[in-house]
């Protein structure tokens, strides 16, 4: 201490041992250090040390202190990596997995003819490498190339380290900028924003503020206004109404409204900025103006143009049913498939055969699948060519598995490239008769407006989905718009559920959920409740259940035919905290296992992952948000981990890139959307009170094939049945086919 009670400042250097701890929003770290005096012992320092790689010598400043569990503690302010000198030193810095290309056995090769200069030969002449006994040319480029990129992206982590920004971020940044990185994030904060996956607005107003840029700044509102926008397509929406954005701007801003209202008319001005139109207002009110941001509003317009397009093409790809004998054809119909259709099923099966655009709608058990089915029968015993396609790879393998036809996902199938745009569109339609797309509840208008794009003039659409599930993840709720009233597509809704269906508990408690009453959870051998009041106990019951006691009873695998659905992401029995759960029962740690921390999470071989981002760039056609896979190698020399996704397709990711995967153990029920499991296990507790609505519980219920075991909570229960889902979503496709919106009324 000094003489007025400071904390006097120190400096330790030491060799980073391992991060037992990060978090990747904060920067905040728990470490162990090796100051090299030799008894063995490691010193705990915490504090950011964003960016900082086990194997590297750092020269930290900080203070020293104690804790009362973990004893003597350096807490650093700030540090600087300094190369080490010894030849131990070098052999642990290169053989850490710094250097892409460089493991253990290869550092100890390379120290072992360099010595002492083996840093000095890397920095100053890496050509020299190809000396080392082993090494070929190939190798000794790459390991050069590492070298440069990981000082270049070590200048711009030390850059941003002061503003908590990760360290994949900072590798992100590097990147997109190269060389420019460090002068776009001091000059044009707001871009990384956009430009960035990882980095929202509020990541970059913290770099923008350490950089200097003024609270008040046009730029700075402007880029504010278009993060709420797109936070609120994050939520569901496809615009805001005009008073509600100004609102949200100057809350999350904390400047003047009118301020706020001047940067939104720039931004109304700007032909890439957003988009404002007058729409009827959802409560029934009059106009309220709608602020887009341009993407959404176009795939709005899109998607209507689209629909009506293929409604009125006057051209049929499917002529031979306009004047077929049905009577006829649904006898030859049941010859083939051993089964008569009932009456509601005959008029969908009509429908999707004789107009362009149709929708085929029900719940579990009341025959959608034997429906399509039987469509797609009879459209190829006329010879038409039928393209079958789900949202989800599972979904996908569900619909070939249910007609005998390949099916794939709809971003396969539109062969979408780098940036989104898809191979085929209205200048290069699909060649299809017939397009048949399953789970469609999951379409949200992107996604829906790119496939609606690539049906060709004359052929027909068919979509089917469940219309009571949750709606989209991804911004609007297309079902259930072209379902609305006073719309020109005609659909079918399928209400009786069959006898064999009314056996399952699965499909009558779904049912009952969805018509308000709760389930029945007394002596059914495929749907349980497994009471517990206590939010922690029902977390730790849910991972007995699925981890434990459901492979004992069903013979079922752990990893492949259970899955935890959770309400939401936080909490005791949330997605996350489960997903550390279940990871230490079905893939614990083993020794000489490899496995990678990133962040608070440990990935390793056999661990189930999901996506949780789109990524144009990976795999054939991309991988995108929910794709699930399961973890089958990872390289500790080249820094990557290969994953093979549910469609069979193996992925490889660097370690830079592991905040795109997270473990899918457990998922939230939103993730779930268009997969079927044998079995899954839902915690349903008080904890979660804000999300317990209807069509939560339905969808998750719905998810399973065979078994539901429910974990919690009796009032959690009864108030998720009782709860009906107020929150419809801003989005203006069902008054656009209704023709309720001018065209031509954008202001």
């Amino acid at each position: 201490m000094t003489s007025n009670g400071a904390v006097q400042s120190a400096v330790v250097e030491g060799v980073l041992e391992r991060i037992t701890y990060a978090n990747e929003e904060s920067g905040y770290t728990v470490a162990r250090v090796d100051t090299g005096r030799g008894s063995g012992d490691l010193l705990t320092v915490v504090g950011s040390l964003l960016g900082a790689q086990p194997g590297e010598s750092l020269r930290m400043e900080g203070r020293w202190g104690s804790h009362p569990q973990y004893g003597k503690q350096f807490s650093v302010d700030n540090y600087s990596t300094i190369l080490p000198a010894t030849i131990q030193g070098i052999r642990r810095y290169l053989g850490s997995g710094l250097i892409k290309g460089i493991g253990p056995k290869i550092a100890d090769r390379i120290v072992e003819h360099f010595g002492t200069d083996t840093l000095d030969v890397i920095e100053a002449e890496p050509k020299r490498l190809i000396e080392v006994p082993g090494l070929g040319p190939k190798r000794t480029k790459l390991i050069g190339a590492a070298w440069e990129e990981q000082k270049a992206i070590k200048e711009v982590m030390v850059f941003l380290q002061g503003v908590g920004v990760s360290t994949s971020i900072a590798v992100r940044i590097y990147k997109k900028y190269g060389d420019a990185s460090i002068s776009v994030v001091r000059n044009q904060p707001y871009r990384l924003a956009a430009d960035v996956w990882g980095i929202g607005f509020l990541t970059a107003d913290r770099i923008a503020q350490a950089v200097g840029i003024p609270h008040d700044s046009p730029e700075r509102v402007k880029a504010g206004l278009q993060y709420a926008l797109s936070q609120s397509t994050d939520q569901g929406h496809c615009f805001l109404p005009e008073e509600r954005l100004i609102a949200d701007g100057v809350k999350l801003l904390q400047v003047d409204t009118g301020l706020v209202i001047d940067c939104l008319a720039e931004l109304a001005a700007d032909p890439e900025g957003v988009v404002r139109e007058a729409v009827p207002d959802p409560q029934g009110g009059p106009p309220i103006t709608a602020v887009y941001l341009v993407p959404f509003h176009r795939a709005e317009l899109s998607l209507v143009g689209q629909v009506r397009r293929l409604l009125n093409a006057e051209e049929d790809r499917m002529p031979a049913f306009r004047d077929v004998d049905w009577e006829k054809a649904l006898g030859w119909l049941a010859g083939r498939t051993g089964a008569a259709l009932a009456p509601e099923q005959r008029d969908a099966v009509r429908l999707a055969l004789t107009r362009r655009v149709a929708v085929l709608t029900g719940g579990p058990g009341c025959g959608k699948s034997f429906t399509v089915r039987s469509i797609v029968e009879l459209a190829r015993a006329k010879k038409a060519k039928v393209v079958l396609a789900a949202p989800t790879g599972r979904a996908a393998k569900r619909l070939s598995e249910l007609t005998g036809a390949d099916a794939s996902t709809v971003h396969r199938l539109l062969e979408l490239k780098p940036g989104g745009d898809a191979a085929y569109d209205r200048d290069r339609p699909l060649d299809a008769d017939l397009v048949v797309v399953d789970e469609a509840s999951m379409l949200d208008l992107l996604l829906a407006n790119k496939l609606v794009k690539a049906v060709a003039p004359g052929a027909h659409l068919l979509l089917v989905g469940d219309v009571d599930q949750l709606p989209s993840v991804g911004a609007g709720e297309v079902l259930r718009d072209l379902l609305a009233e006073g719309g020109p597509v005609p659909a079918v809704r399928l209400t009786r559920i069959f006898r064999q269906a009314q056996q399952s508990g699965v499909v009558t408690n779904a049912h009952r959920i969805n018509t308000g009453l709760p389930p029945l959870t007394d002596n059914l051998p495929d749907f349980f409740l497994f009471p517990e009041e206590d939010t922690e106990a029902a977390g730790i019951l849910t991972v007995d259940v699925a981890a434990r006691r459901i492979p004992a009873r069903f013979g079922l695998d752990p990893r492949r035919d259970i899955q935890v659905l959770a309400p939401m992401h936080r909490g005791p029995a949330g997605a996350g905290n489960l997903n550390g759960l279940l990871q230490q029962a079905i893939t614990p740690a083993r020794p000489n296992l490899p496995e990678k921390r990133f962040g608070g999470r440990v990935f390793r071989v056999g661990d189930k992952v999901t996506q949780i981002r789109n990524n144009y760039e990976k795999g054939a056609n991309g991988v995108f948000n929910g794709t699930v896979g399961v973890v089958t190698a990872l390289d500790l020399d080249e820094q990557r981990l290969t994953v093979r996704t549910e469609e069979d397709e193996e992925v490889v990711y660097e370690f830079a890139e592991l905040d795109e995967l997270a473990h899918a153990y457990a998922v939230t029920i939103h993730r779930s959307q268009g997969s079927e499991y044998p079995a899954v296990v839902i915690p349903v507790t008080t904890g979660a009170w804000m999300m317990l609505q209807r069509n939560l519980l339905y969808t998750a219920v719905t998810r399973a094939k065979k078994l539901v075991v429910l974990v919690g909570s009796r009032k959690a229960l009864g108030q998720a049945v009782r709860t009906v889902s107020a929150g419809r979503r801003y989005t203006a496709v069902a008054s656009r086919l209704s023709g309720r919106i001018p065209v031509g009324n954008i202001t």
